[in-house]
């Protein structure tokens, strides 16, 4: 199969039909509160949502892309090949299971280990962002046209920056790079703890500029990784690596400040 931009674009508009299905699936869930609460054996929260979602966005690629690869969050990975799918139906299923609204539907496609296309879905906000490869980024609210998103232009960490953070638990266990963050914190105008994908799409859309996480895997962020980049930042792990399929962290943000950000996390 041809990896070029019709493909892409057919791609894409799969993908925001398993999209569809998956909040076709969840919302009902939402509002309903009728869900048991199961903790899988790395001690996290699933439900009949997360694994109906799943098998939704599932059977919509699979009926374009039978021949693909697919790795999802609920049922593992599943095939080999050049192209792959990362699933995660509800990230943040804590949130979900709590009642709060900061979850989404996370749908990526990998080509030989490149980020190619992303869709990021926030059910109960309305918001749904994506990216393809060199295409841009872009952001729909509700019935509303979609827009194309932009970072920020904040250079320094100044009474003007904002940056937000979420999953620092095995960041405030490394004394050096805690204390980083604190140095950062007292530069900062703003300091918020948004969480999950909404950092990310404020970031892309320039509301927000550093978005920093010590806890978490390609699933949770891999659509939001092309979404970012495409609006203009930067987005590598903590290390200044490339994200992949092992990455464990992220340090997003405006290009400037992500290279403040880097140096200060790795001072050597």
């Amino acid at each position: 199969m041809k990896l070029d931009r019709d493909f892409l674009e057919c791609a894409l508009e799969v993908a925001q039909r398993a999209a569809d299905a998956a909040r076709a699936v969840i919302l009902p869930h939402w509002r309903a509160r009728d869900f048991e609460v199961v903790t899988k054996a790395d001690l996290t929260p699933v439900t009949i949502a997360d694994r109906e979602a799943e098998a939704a966005i599932k059977r919509v690629l699979r009926a374009a892309f039978p021949d693909h690869a697919y790795f999802g969050e609920e049922e593992g990975r599943e095939g080999e090949g050049d192209f792959l799918w990362l699933i995660d139906p509800i990230d943040g299923t804590k949130a979900f299971v709590r009642g709060y609204p900061m979850f989404s539907t996370q749908i990526a496609l990998m080509h030989r280990g490149e980020l190619v296309l992303g869709v990021s879905d926030a059910p109960v906000y309305g918001e749904r962002a994506w990216a393809l490869r060199g295409g841009g980024a872009f952001l729909r609210v509700g019935d509303d046209e979609a827009r194309h998103l932009q970072v920020s232009a904040a250079q320094a960490f100044d009474a003007q920056a904002a940056i937000s953070t979420g999953n620092l638990k095995s960041l405030a266990a490394n004394a050096s790079r805690w204390q980083a963050y604190g140095d950062l914190v007292r530069r900062v105008g703003r300091i918020r703890g948004y969480g999950d994908f909404l950092h990310y799409h404020l970031l892309a859309r320039g509301a927000m500029d550093l978005v920093i996480e010590s806890d978490l895997n390609i699933l949770d962020i891999a659509p939001l990784v092309l979404i970012v980049r495409e609006a203009g930042g930067v987005f590598t792990d903590l290390d200044g690596q490339a994200i992949g399929l092992e990455s464990r962290s992220a340090l997003a943000g405006t290009p400037a400040l992500h290279a403040q950000a880097l140096a200060a996390f790795n001072p050597d």
